[in-house]
């Protein structure tokens, strides 16, 4: 069978974390079919019928976070608000097969009910007295609602293909609205329609929509149409255990891309959450789609740890390609410059890599430890980095500089240069060592100090020394 899955958000907000791991498990179920089975599809979907909160910049927000997570779509955006008419429609359709009925009930009679339910502590239900009531007797210039006539004795049962077999008693779902006063169709029949009308096989989702998949299902049933697989994967927890929020941390995609992760990176962390293959950490996309069942999901809620994702997010930048981090490095340089690094910093940046990267958990680290390549001169160096260049040092320094003025620019020649000097000295490597790396890169730690210079080059790092020496005295 050809698997058809969609990720279908709200646009009232950020992507956030939990989203994108949907979006994922969705996109990897669906691609593990396409290579591996009869055919996989993953469609995207805007539930936008909350026209009030729904935003274009929210909706933009969300596809700007796919696109960059990687997780491409197939056909066509749906936005579920074009297809009112046609969710309305098919109420009306349920309404003339007697599957669905018009309820008069005005507010007030509704709320006595729920005052009644409270008062005898049982949950809240619904008992609609034009269920079986004749639509003769209904009040004049009442606009009625369409509610489900819902089946009454026995139980739904979903066999969830994370969650097992649930089951809840009819008794306990009431009637459920499913088209509006004002003809507008409600969330559990506009899902319903659409999953319908796109094939979907299989919806996957947070655990949070359990409930509405026994609503669903009696929709279905009503409809006569047939029921996909549902897949409830559990939240994802901070932490202290408590469910991911706004006001307890990071939940926004682009917050994290803003931090220095890489989509990879983060891709990679997020399919371990609640999934796994072994005792593999490091799991590459082609891999998580050869390997990925949604039915490998666990049942419990997954725990965020930011230190795990630093260490997921180190290893793929150490993996990655040069050019590629100088891009995303000159991006956020060029910011805090306010200016447009030159060809000459580029090319330094790039031959510096190397060295760089290895020592840095994000991409905003990586930036922060590449700042003295491309910092305007004279550098300003560190309080530790100042201890180190006093009046004898800076006076070496400025021995130094004339030293090397001949030297071959190359790692290897650089630190012979720089032992002879030591030597023709006698003094210790250190003494002359600690001082260069300050006057170099404003700091007491760096890369190794001779990649440094050959990343500089011969004129900038001259002149860099040259800076710290004449501060003597």
């Amino acid at each position: 069978m050809s698997v058809v899955v969609r990720f279908a958000p709200s646009p009232t907000g950020f992507l956030h974390i939990g989203g994108a791991r949907t979006a994922l498990f969705n996109w990897l179920y669906a691609r593990h079919h396409q290579r591996y089975g009869e055919g996989g599809t993953f469609r995207l979907r805007i539930e936008d019928t909350d026209r009030v909160r729904s935003t274009p910049e929210a909706m933009a927000a969300i596809i700007d976070g796919l696109s960059w997570l990687g997780l491409d779509w197939d056909g066509d955006i749906v936005h579920q608000f074009a297809g009112a008419a046609r969710h309305a429609e098919v109420a009306r359709e349920m309404l003339a097969k007697g599957r669905a009925y018009h309820c008069y009930c005005t507010p007030e009679e509704l709320e006595t009910m729920r005052a009644k339910a409270r008062a005898e502590k049982r949950s809240v239900h619904i008992e609609s007295p034009w269920r079986d009531r004749d639509p003769a007797e209904a009040p004049a210039g009442v606009a009625p609602v369409i509610r489900l006539k819902a089946p009454q004795e026995g139980a739904t049962t979903i066999r969830d293909l994370v969650q097992g077999e649930v089951t809840v008693q009819n008794s306990e779902l009431d009637d459920l609205i499913i088209l509006r006063a004002d003809g507008t169709p409600t969330y559990n029949l506009s899902v319903v329609v659409d999953d319908h009308d796109m094939g979907i096989t299989h919806v996957i989702r947070g655990d949070d929509h359990l409930n509405n998949a026994f609503r669903q299902t009696q929709i279905y049933r009503a409809l006569e149409w047939h029921v996909p697989e549902f897949a409830h994967v559990p939240l994802i927890h901070d932490a202290s255990g408590a469910k991911m929020s706004k006001r307890r941390g990071t939940v926004a995609v682009d917050a994290y891309r803003e931090m220095g992760y890489l989509p990879e990176a983060l891709r990679n962390y997020l399919v371990r959450l609640g999934w796994s293959h072994g005792d593999d950490e490091i799991i590459s996309t082609e891999d998580a789609i050869r390997w990925f069942d949604i039915k490998d999901v666990g049942r419990a809620a997954a725990r965020f740890d930011p230190a795990k994702l630093d260490n997921v997010n180190a290893h793929y930048i150490r993996e990655a390609d040069d050019a590629r981090l100088l891009a995303l490095v000159a991006e956020r340089l060029e910011a805090q410059l306010g200016r447009t690094l030159s060809e000459v910093e580029r090319e330094r940046l790039f031959k510096a890599m190397p060295g760089l990267k290895p020592r840095a958990k994000t991409i905003v680290e990586l930036a922060d430890k590449a700042w003295f390549y491309v910092a305007p001169r004279p550098i300003q160096p560190t309080p530790d980095a100042a201890k180190l260049l006093k009046p004898e040092a800076r006076h070496l320094l400025g021995e130094l500089a004339a030293y090397l003025n001949e030297a071959e620019w190359q790692a290897g020649a650089l630190e012979q240069r720089l032992r002879d000097f030591a030597d023709s000295k006698n003094i210790k490597f250190g003494a002359v060592a600690q001082p260069l790396r300050a006057a170099l890169t404003g700091s007491t730690a760096s890369p190794g100090i001779f990649e440094v210079m050959e990343a500089l080059g011969q004129d900038e790092s001259l002149g860099r020394i040259t800076d710290a020496a004449g501060g003597a005295g």
